[in-house]
Formats: structure tokens, sequence, C-alpha cells
């Protein structure tokens, strides 16, 4: 009896295969982790950076905004700068068709103060008439006749044209009388006669160059303190101003009148500058 053998095959691979296999899993794996962390960190970066590229542009912005504003207030404060040098030189610059005007509003303003006064004394009387004793009419009366006083003076003043700072510009004695009385300041009124004869006024020296008489103009040297200024085309009844050392109130020179080869005015000398200006006096009478 033959025997019979039976071969199995066993299939199968090698026994390192399957370790290889979850080795190579295992590093795909850890790759896919670094690279995701890697990721992860690449957009926070980019986040960071966006933060602060976003931090300066606001920042240049709010810089570029601030810039604006100061040039805005530097060309407003130039502007504003150039309105009152304007104001300024346009007052320095009065004629003397202004100063006309300003007479004769002046002169209107005093025609409709009369007119305030009388009506004032009429209703005050009408009413003290019915209502009041004679002592008080008599009281009210002296009241009235102050009142009057103080509007005549004030009056007196609306009738003179006023410079630029504010002083009464005379125009003739009488006028230089009435500032006289005012004790505000000491006046010294000259006539000079002939061109290139230089005259001693108060604590000046004025020396007439030439007069143009239709246009009642007139070109003038004065000198202060041994400086010399030229004045020309100088309109009358148009005070020149100008101050003496250790004083903050000016003096005015003011030319009146002009003749053929002549002119007339006064210096005008605030009781504040008597001091220098009296010993400035002393030293022309010797």
């Amino acid at each position: 009896m033959s025997e019979q053998y039976t071969v199995e095959e066993t299939k199968g691979g090698p026994s390192w295969q399957l370790p290889a296999i979850a080795i190579l899993g295992l590093v795909a794996l850890g790759a896919l982790g670094f690279a995701w962390s890697n990721s992860t960190k690449l957009d926070a970066t980019k986040q960071t950076v966006a933060d602060q590229m976003k931090a300066v542009q606001t920042s240049v912005q709010q810089d570029v905004t601030a810039l604006k504003d100061r040039l805005v207030a530097s060309e407003k404060a130039n502007t504003e700068l150039q309105g009152d040098l304007k104001v300024v030189t346009d007052k320095l610059k009065i004629t003397q068709g202004q100063l006309k005007k300003a007479r004769q509003e002046a002169t209107a303003q005093n025609n409709q103060t009369n007119e305030m006064v009388k009506t004032l004394d009429t209703s005050v009387h009408s009413e003290l008439a019915t209502k009041a004793t004679s002592d008080d009419v008599k009281t009210v009366d002296t009241r009235v006749t102050k009142v009057s006083g103080d509007l005549d003076k004030t009056n007196s003043d609306l009738n003179m044209a006023r410079s630029e700072l504010g002083t009464l510009i005379a125009r003739n004695h009488d006028e230089i009388d009435v500032l006289r009385r005012q004790g505000e300041r000491d006046y010294i009124e000259f006539t000079i006669n002939g061109k290139n004869q230089p005259q001693k006024v108060g604590n000046v020296t004025v020396e007439l160059k030439g007069v143009n008489e239709k246009k009642n103009r007139s070109n003038i040297v004065y000198t202060v303190e041994d400086k010399r200024y030229e004045e020309k085309n100088s309109n009358i009844n148009t005070p020149i101003f100008f101050y003496m050392s250790g004083t903050h109130l000016p003096e005015e020179l003011v030319i009146n009148k002009v003749g053929k080869n002549t002119i007339s005015g006064y210096l005008s000398i605030p009781k504040a500058n008597q001091p220098s200006a009296t010993a400035a006096s002393t030293k022309s009478g010797r």
C-alpha cells in the first residue's frame, strides 16, 4: 500500500512588514502633526504682523490728522494776523475825508443828544408839576442842570475828532484851551515861518521842509532825543505819535494850519511824562 503525502503551501509575507507599516504610519502622523503645528504658528505670526501693521497705520493716520489740524490752525492764525495788520494799516492811513466824516457823525450825535436832553427836561418838568412838591422840583432841577453840564462837556468832546489811540485832536486855539482844562495833558502851541529853520518845541525840534497849501499837507523833520524822523505829505489835524525814553504814553505833534512856507500846530505831552518834559523845556528855554 502506497503512502500519500500532502504538501500544504502556507502563504504569507515576511514577519518584518507589519512593524514597518506601523512605523511608517507613525512617521506620517508625526509629519502631519508637525505640519499642522507650523501652519498654526504661521497663521498666528500673520495675525500678529497684521495687527502691528494696523497699529502702525492707525498711528500714522493720527499723526497725519494732527499735522493737518496744526496746519489749519496755523493758516487760521495767519489769516487773523493779516486781518489785524490790515485794520491797523487802514487806521494809520486815515485821510482828511475820513476825519471830516467823523466830525459830521459827531455833530449829528451832538444834535441827537441835545434833542434827547430837551425831551428829558420837558418830560421831567411835566411829571413833577403834577406829582412832586416844589422842593422836589428844585432838587431835580439841580440834577438836570448837572446832567446838562456833563452833556455839554460830552458834546464838546464829540465835536472833536479822535486819533487811533483815542486821544482828542484840537483843530484850533479854542479847542486846545478846552483840552487844557481837562488837565490830562500839557499843550505847547507853535508857529514855524520859513523852511529849513529848526525850532525847539517842548522836548522836540521841528523843521519845515515844504508845504502844499491846496491839499493842506506839509513835509517836516522832527528830532526826538537826537534821532531825526521825516514825515512827508502829512495832512493837517493828523497826530504824529512818538515816545520818549522811559515813558509809556505817547506824545503827539499836530499841524493845524499850513501857509506859504509856514505851519502852525501844537505839541501834546501827557502829565505822566511831565518830569522829562519839564527838563527838556528848561533846556530849550536856555
